[in-house]
């Protein structure tokens, strides 16, 4: 009997590895033949078509249909736009250093902010100029797109540090507009992750970090030390739409705060080489500090890598909204003929357990779209001291403070430009600024501003009056229109377009959006974030609960369980 139950078991297990080798045999057969198919159809069509195919073009998309099957951040980077990856990952690149934007008004590409203490602003290239030319080249946009034309501008801006060139602006001024050129010599450009940091409130530190590039740790790391030596006994970390970076560099950063060999990020994937444990490596800077973490809808990867890890090691306290929930890992990949793959190869997990990647790629909708992972099917894990946190929703904040969702006028009055050209025209009439704290947008600012829109007849989407236009076809079709007619015309006359009523209702933020424009002509991105300070929720409930140690300790800690509770665990077990 023994020897016949050896033997059923040696032919099951002979039978399994062969259903699984015909498995693969049958996945690479239809990988061979698919491959060919897509091969032949192509030099068929490049044979026969009756019109010339750009080749390229249709290889490229035939690749970006192949991608869309995946999740966006898996993505292909020919050898033109290597470059740009490279600048993501480490936050440098060759060139003037100024962010520059496709400008409708003159159909040009204009600077929109040049980076403090590059040679654009050392030059004295200022927000608002257009660019004419770029080492004697015309810069026209012709039949391109406004992405392609600004892509072009930016590639010319940029090379190899040393080499000089003169770059041609139109610059608007108050009553006319003058040509000035400037002398510009490239360099190693380097973005700063940490664009401000300072004492906020008595003894309590801010430091604000914009992404994860190559060495921003040790950005970090210098500021930390800074702040401690001006007094900081607690801190605020602000990671608000911080979309992330380098995985290596955020455990780095939560290293400065918790000890040496603590585990914080373990990759899984489906390949060997994507499993991966990811350990503090040094020893802290102080392990008892107390913190408190900002964070939003657009803080992502690397940042909540950084918050959820300190949140479930109960050493933050995170306070704002829900976060993005990327928990993906990209692994870059090299293609034939110099080009790149950012392709996702793994899912990270932080301590307690937990993954918090919000969306799953693999399952789409027949619309092709996909949806957040439900609450109701999300899982409970526990931090260091048993707090209940879960998976699959992105960071849920410790504090939760209700998000300002930005009103749709403020949306249309960025995109048509009128905030942009307000903060040139304020600079017109300003040539200086004392400081950040003196700075005050005036009614009579905001009356300019008022004036400026509707000079320019000013109009946007309103989407009450797109509701209302579609619940009206829907009422007419079901029958009902007759006898709501009354109710409709009356609803109508209440929601009519009213651009100065939009206008005052709205005053709180756009002033906020347009003082924050005009603070970084003068003061850079510190500037903004200064600017952005001033009156800031979440930034008041960070100092509230960092000047109250027991509210602190109390979050932070394991909730205490009652008779009640503790009978309905012993009833699980």
């Amino acid at each position: 009997m023994n020897a016949r139950k050896m033997l059923a078991g040696a032919f099951i297990v002979m039978l399994g590895m062969g259903m699984a080798s015909f498995k693969e045999d049958d996945r690479n057969f239809q990988i061979s033949k698919n491959l060919d198919i897509f091969n032949s159809i192509f030099k068929e069509l490049d044979m026969f078509y009756v019109d010339t195919v750009n080749a390229e073009k249709m290889i490229q998309t035939g690749v970006e249909g192949m991608l869309s099957l995946t999740d966006p951040y898996t993505e292909y980077y020919p050898e033109e736009e290597v470059s740009s990856l490279k600048e993501m990952t480490t936050g440098k690149y060759g060139g003037i250093g100024a962010a520059i934007r496709y400008y409708e008004a003159k159909d040009r590409i204009a600077v929109v902010e040049p980076t403090e203490g590059m040679p654009a602003a050392e030059a004295g290239v200022k927000a608002g100029d257009i660019i004419l030319s770029v080492g004697g080249k015309e810069m026209v946009r012709g039949n391109m797109k406004p992405q392609e034309f600004s892509s072009k501008v930016s590639e010319a801006l940029r090379g190899e540090p040393g080499t000089s060139f003169v770059l041609k602006v139109l610059r608007p001024l108050k009553n006319d507009s003058t040509v000035m050129e400037f002398k510009l010599t490239r360099k190693n450009i380097r973005t700063n992750p940490v664009p401000y940091y300072g004492m906020v409130k008595d003894s309590i530190g801010y430091l604000a970090l914009s992404s994860f590039t190559e060495n921003s740790a040790n950005d970090f790391k210098k500021a930390f030390i800074e702040l401690k030596q001006k007094g900081a006994k607690s801190l605020i970390i602000d990671l608000r739409d911080n979309g992330g970076g380098s995985l290596s560099e955020a455990v780095d950063i939560v290293n400065l705060y918790v000890p040496k060999g603590q585990e914080i990020v373990v990759t899984k994937g489906k390949l060997r080489q994507a499993q991966g444990s990811y350990k503090t490596q040094n020893e802290p800077v102080d392990t008892q500090i107390p913190l408190a973490i900002l964070v939003n809808g657009a803080t992502a990867s690397a940042s909540e890598i950084v918050s959820g890890s300190l949140q479930d090691l109960d050493r933050a306290v995170i306070i704002g909204t829900r976060t993005f929930g990327k928990g993906l890992v990209q692994t870059i990949r090299p293609l034939p003929y110099n080009g790149t793959l950012k392709v996702t190869t793994s899912k990270y997990y932080i301590p307690s357990g937990r993954c918090i990647q919000a969306i799953d790629y693999a399952k789409k909708n027949a619309d092709g779209s996909v949806a957040r992972t439900p609450d109701s099917l999300t899982t409970v894990f526990h931090t260091a001291a048993g707090r209940e946190v879960r998976d699959g929703g992105g960071i849920r904040p410790d504090i939760e403070v209700k998000g300002d969702k930005i009103p749709n006028i403020v949306f249309y009055l960025m995109n048509d430009d009128l905030i942009f050209d307000y903060a040139t025209q304020y600079c017109w009439d300003h040539p200086t600024l004392a400081s950040v704290d003196d700075f005050k947008l005036t009614d009579a600012d905001y009356e300019a501003f008022k004036k400026l829109v509707k000079s320019r007849n000013f109009t946007y989407d309103r989407q009450s009056e797109k509701l209302l236009k579609s619940l009206k076809e829907v009422a007419e079709f079901e029958g009902y229109m007759t006898e709501a007619s009354e109710e409709f015309k009356a609803l109508e006359k209440k929601l009519n377009h009213n651009l100065d009523r939009d206008l005052d209702y709205f005053a709180k933020p756009i002033k906020e959006y347009l003082s924050q424009e005009i603070v970084t002509r003068y003061f850079y991105q510190r500037g903004a974030v200064m600017e952005r300070l001033k009156d800031d929720t979440d930034l008041e409930k960070a100092i509230e609960v960092l000047q109250n140690p027991v509210r602190y300790r109390e979050i932070l800690s394991a909730p205490v369980k009652t008779d009640e509770s503790a009978k309905k665990e012993e009833v699980k077990k």
